[in-house]
Formats: structure tokens, sequence, C-alpha cells
């Protein structure tokens, strides 16, 4: 495999195209209705601040996402201020579970942009079509090829960053027939430590990632298409600087194979589609590079994940509908050993090969009352089993739940309407939903797993009620001519919010740690978020845009709940005259106020940062090349958010430069 890697690292490793298709405006990446557009087949990087910026760092333009930060790689994402545990997260409909009992590999870190198309954002019960969730769903959409019959191309983009040394380089090439295709690209990113404001140097942030992807085509038929996915996702020498460990691998193999039918009829069934996948995580934690430790730990993972899905799409009068069967199949299991001088090493299973198996059918309709009016239906019903498979593992939970039983089984329920109103330059939303989810591996299985955060170890609950949310929201825009503004809320009512509780009882295995917790269910918790956005045209090729969010969580004490926002706010002036582009930025935070010591938590201070660009386009001998430059943190500023695990620093200010050439 590293001799794969070695190739496309001499191709140049990577190309991401950022474009839009005609009809849109020609951004990098657009928010439409929870949908951010990252590449398509042509070639145009105009507007997006950082073109070759990393995954993370493009989710963090949704409104509705924030991401939590333990080092420079691999940040986890939230919606809605809920974390991964309460959301649905695949990649290209395909479910994919971390193998990291410290959250250290969300599932986000398995792709590059270089891979995805674009970034489907579903707030709430809307993002419940492959799996239960109470937050929302992510689905990373892959990018694909087309039957448009023009042979070979390709591209290079080479990127710096002056922060952290920064370095990315990568290649695609591309075959484009009228029945075959066939799509190969790869990315190289090394970064060393990076400084925060005032150039104090970060320990332990460096990494190295590789990533290559090969997707070919097929069309068997005028109105069929067979296709498959190949990603290799490499990442090593992995530090986070938020945590007591490093990573020195982690490793995805993601495969599928997909089959899709369109018919040529204005209703009934208009497409079908079947997927099959299969996808394995290796992830080592290991503090081998942290000195004067008086306990030495490695802490390996493992996760594979078989599924499939059949998906229908049609239209019967005025109801446009969705269905789709889906079913995966996940083996978890985690380990670790505690080595100390003078004494025999000490063994532990962490996750106890836990086989989940999910079987749902999920239904969508959009029910169009006239040309102003229509109302959208969804519903999802899965069965949702367990199993322990490892009896090491079985017997350390028995000592704490002596009734526990290798098998448990769970039927999830969601549901929601949405009802949308245009009128008179406005466009109105109105919904409401309910939604059930299971605890995940970690909150019912896990096994003196140690918490950075808040210093304690914790215990998973296999007896834990299934999560239940009452959800509603609200949403309008205005809309004329180059003028939007808009507002948009929702509020969440969950009851059995499942969150760690100190039992006193128990001892700590990691030394130095406060105590240890138990998973366990408050009795309910409310989260609330709210959002103004508005985009204006002030004169000719001069637009500015922003929003400001607020954002509230309390348990059923009226306690804050951990990792909620403070008021943030953004920012962003951009000026193009034909090729030149120009970009300033800004982005706040208030100061975090509203805490909880007991979940770890302690006041960040508010800031106000600011980032320039320029960009520039254009040809030589007829090939493509775009060139982007800008400085971020303009003045070097310190900080830290509510989401910087540890209150370790950001980063300071970077000068970047990105150069991509299209053949």
């Amino acid at each position: 495999m590293k001799a794969i890697v070695n190739i496309f690292l001499l191709l140049g490793c990577f190309y991401t195209s950022f474009s839009q298709n005609q009809e849109t405006p020609k951004d990098s990446i657009v928010e439409l209705e929870d949908v951010i557009v990252i590449g398509k087949r042509k070639f145009n990087h105009q507007r997006y601040e950082k073109p070759l910026a990393s995954l993370d760092e493009y989710l963090e333009k949704s409104r509705k996402v924030s991401m939590i930060k333990r080092g420079n790689y691999a940040w986890e994402p939230t919606l809605n201020n809920m974390t991964s545990d309460r959301l649905s997260v695949t990649i290209d409909g395909m479910q994919i579970f971390g193998a990291c009992t410290d959250k250290m590999d969300p599932i986000t870190s398995y792709v590059d942009i270089s891979n995805l198309n674009e970034l489907q954002i579903h707030s709430g019960q809307k993002g419940t079509e492959f799996s239960n969730a109470i937050g929302g769903g992510i689905n990373m959409q892959l990018k694909k090829g087309k039957f448009i019959d023009t042979g070979w191309g390709g591209a290079v983009d080479l990127g710096y960053e002056t922060n952290g040394n920064g370095k990315t380089t990568g290649a695609e090439i591309d075959y484009f027939g009228d029945k075959f295709y066939f799509k190969a690209n790869g990315m190289y990113r090394n970064y060393d430590n990076y400084d925060a404001g005032g150039h104090k140097e970060i320990l332990y942030s460096q990494f190295t990632k590789y990533n290559i992807a090969i997707n070919s085509g097929i069309q068997t038929s005028e109105n069929g298409v067979l296709d498959a996915t190949f990603i290799y996702d490499e990442a090593n020498d992995v530090g986070y600087p938020a945590l007591p460990m490093d990573v020195s691998l982690a490793k995805a193999i993601i495969s599928a194979l997909n089959y899709t039918h369109k018919f040529d009829r204005e209703e009934g069934i208009l497409s079908w589609e079947a997927k099959a996948y299969y996808n394995t995580i290796t992830h080592i934690m290991d503090d081998s590079q942290r000195p004067d430790l008086p306990v030495r730990m490695d802490m390996p993972g493992w996760s594979k994940t078989y599924g499939a899905y059949f998906k229908l799409i049609g239209k019967k009068g005025r109801h446009n509908w969705l269905l789709n069967a889906n079913s995966f199949y996940n083996q978890a299991k985690a380990e670790m050993t505690m080595y100390v001088e003078g004494q025999l090493p000490m063994f532990m299973i962490t996750w106890p090969d836990l086989r989940t198996f999910d079987k749902g059918i999920y239904g969508e309709d959009i029910f169009q009352i006239d040309k102003q009016n229509s109302i959208q239906f969804t519903a999802r019903i899965a069965h949702h089993t367990n199993e322990i498979k490892d009896e090491l593992g079985f017997k350390s939970l028995e000592i704490f739940y002596p009734d526990i039983e290798k098998n448990r089984n769970q039927i999830l329920f969601s549901s929601g309407v949405n009802y949308t109103l245009n009128r008179d330059n406005f466009t109105w939303n109105f919904g409401a939903a309910y939604g059930e989810r299971a605890a995940n591996t970690s909150e019912g299985y896990g096994f003196f797993l140690f918490n950075s955060y808040d210093n304690f170890d914790y215990i998973g609950n296999p007896d834990l009620k299934k999560e239940k949310s009452v959800e509603l929201n609200f949403k309008t825009v205005y809309q004329k001519n180059k003028f939007s503004l808009g507002f948009e809320t929702s509020a969440f009512h969950i009851y059995n919010y499942i969150i760690g509780l100190v039992d006193s009882e128990l001892t700590p295995m990691t030394l130095g740690a406060n105590g240890v917790k138990r998973y366990a269910s408050l009795e309910y918790a409310n989260l609330f978020n709210a959002s103004i956005f508005t985009t204006i045209s002030l004169i000719q090729n001069l637009n500015w845009e922003g929003n400001i969010i607020y954002s509230y969580g309390a348990d059923n004490d009226g306690k804050a709940l951990p990792l909620i926002s403070p008021i943030s706010f953004k920012s962003k002036f951009s000026y193009q005259y034909k090729k030149l582009g120009l970009e300033f930025l800004t982005k706040a935070n208030t100061e975090q106020v509203r805490y909880n010591e007991a979940y770890g938590e302690s006041p960040t201070a508010g800031f106000v940062i600011f980032d320039l660009n320029a960009s520039y386009d254009f040809k030589i001998q007829e090939k493509n090349i775009y060139l982007k430059a800008g400085i971020e943190n303009l003045f070097d500023k310190e900080y830290t958010t509510f989401a910087d695990w540890n209150s370790i620093p950001r980063k300071g200010r970077s000068f970047f430069m990105n150069l991509s050439y299209k053949f």
C-alpha cells in the first residue's frame, strides 16, 4: 500500500475542483438548504477562503456545525451543539464507525475534500435517512465521474502554510467516455507543530496524512449505471496536545459497489439504487513520544462494518416520495495494556468486541399543496441489536452489572413533519419531530475509558434507556434581487439524556484521575439554537455576508450542558474584478460565561479574528491555473474557543498559498 501512496505522490497527489454549475454563484463552498457544495468536475476555485483546506475547516463554514478540537487533526463535528454520539455521520450513505475509545477518529477524519462533491447537512430528524439520530445527519457525498466523452484529463495542486510548515500536494487523473469512466486522486498532507498567537509552540500537534480514492463506472444499459468506489486513508505520527496520548496509526479502507437505474417517465418509480459496502478501521494510540510518564499505555482499536441499502425515488400526482431500506453490521473492539516499571503488564478489554446489527426503513413524502405551499413527512423505524462477543469483556462488565445479558434488542422510531410556504419574496418553514436513539458503544459497553476533558474514567451502562427527543424548528428567509435576510431556530427537549455521572464508590484505573463516572440517563435536557444570516450586494462586485448564532443548553436542574457555544459571529466581504478576487473575513465569539465545571469546563475569553486573502486565475496554453494566497489570524491573536479540548489555543498568524493546474 505504501508503494501505491508513493506512486500518487510522484504524480503530485491531488486534484480538487471546487466549482458550481452555471445556475449557481461561482462559490467553492455554498450552503443551500443544508448542503455545502465542495467540488464538481469543472475547474473553478473562486471565493473559497482556502482551496486546499482540510475537511474540518470546510465543515466549520456551516452555520449549524462547530468542531471540537483535540489537536490540529481529526476535529469532531457537532451539529445543533450535539456531538457525534447524537448524530448520523455517513459517507455516501455508508455507515462507518470510529475505532478510538477517546473519539480521536471521527468519521470525517477518514476522507478528504479531494474525495467529496458535497456535504449534506440536515438538522434533527431530517438527517435520519441512513440511521437513527437526535441532532441531525451529515452525509459526505463522494465525487463520481460522468459519461461525457471528454477523454483523459487531470490536475495537480500544491499548497503551503507557514504556521506548522504545512505541505499539501496531490493530483487527479481521470478518463470520461460515453460508456465508461475512471477517476483516481490522491492527497498528501504533512504538518509540524503549529504556533499559537504570540509564537507559542503547541507541542504534539504534528500529523501526516495520505488519502487515495478510486471511482470507476460503466453504463450497463441506457438507464443503468454500475460503479465501484475504493478509498484508502492513513494518518500517522498524529499528535494530540489536548490529550495524554498520540496516535501512531489511523487507517481506513472503504469500499462500495453501487447500481443505479433511472426511468424515463414523469410519474411512478423514477429511479432505484442498490449499494453494498464494507469498511474497516484500525486505530492505534500510544504515548511512546511523551516523556517521563509513570505508566505507559498501548490502546489499539478496530472497527469493521458491512452494510447495504436499497432506495426508491418516485412521484405520484403531487407527491414526491423516497423510500430507503438499509442495514449495517458493525464489529467494535478495543483494548489497553499498561506498563509500569518493575511490574507485569496489565491488560484490559475496553470495548468487548461488540456486534451491532441494525435494520431500518426510512420514508419521506413531499406533498405539493399548490405552487406556494408544501408539506413534508418523514418517518423511520429500525430494529437495533447489540451482542457482546468477547468473554473477558463480558466478565469485566458483569462486575458492575451482575444481571447483564450478552444480547439486547431495541426498536427505534422517529418521525417529522415540515410545512413550507413561499410568498412575496418570503420563504417560511415550520417543523416538528420526534426521534429516538440507542446508546453507542462507549456509553453502553465502555470499560474504564479515560476522558482528559474532565479527568474522569468512564464506565458504560448496558441498561441505558433510549434517548427520546421532541423537536420544534422554524425558519424564514426574505430574498429580493441581491439581498437576503434569514432567521432560523430549533429547540430540542431530550428525555433520558445520556451523560456521565460521578460514582463515588469506584476507584479510577488511570493514575491522577479525579474519579469514575458511569453513563446514566438524566430525566431530560433542553437545547436551543437561533441564528440570523444575511447576504447583501453593496456595490457592483462587492458583497457582504454574515451570521450571528445564539445557543443554550441545560440539564433537568437548569445547569449548563457541556460544549455549548457562546454567541458567535462571522462576516465576509468579497470583491471580484475580472480574474482577481479579494476577501476580508471576521469571526468572533463572546466570552463563555455559562459553563459547568462538573463536566470539566472552564471560562473562555471572547475574541475577534481577521483573515485576508486574494486569488487570481489565468491560462497558459489553454491550461487553467489558479493561484490563491492569504493570511489567517492577521493580528496573531492568542485565543481558544469553547470547543477546544482542555483550552488548547488555536493557530496564530499563518500565511498560505495554493496553486492549482488543470490539464
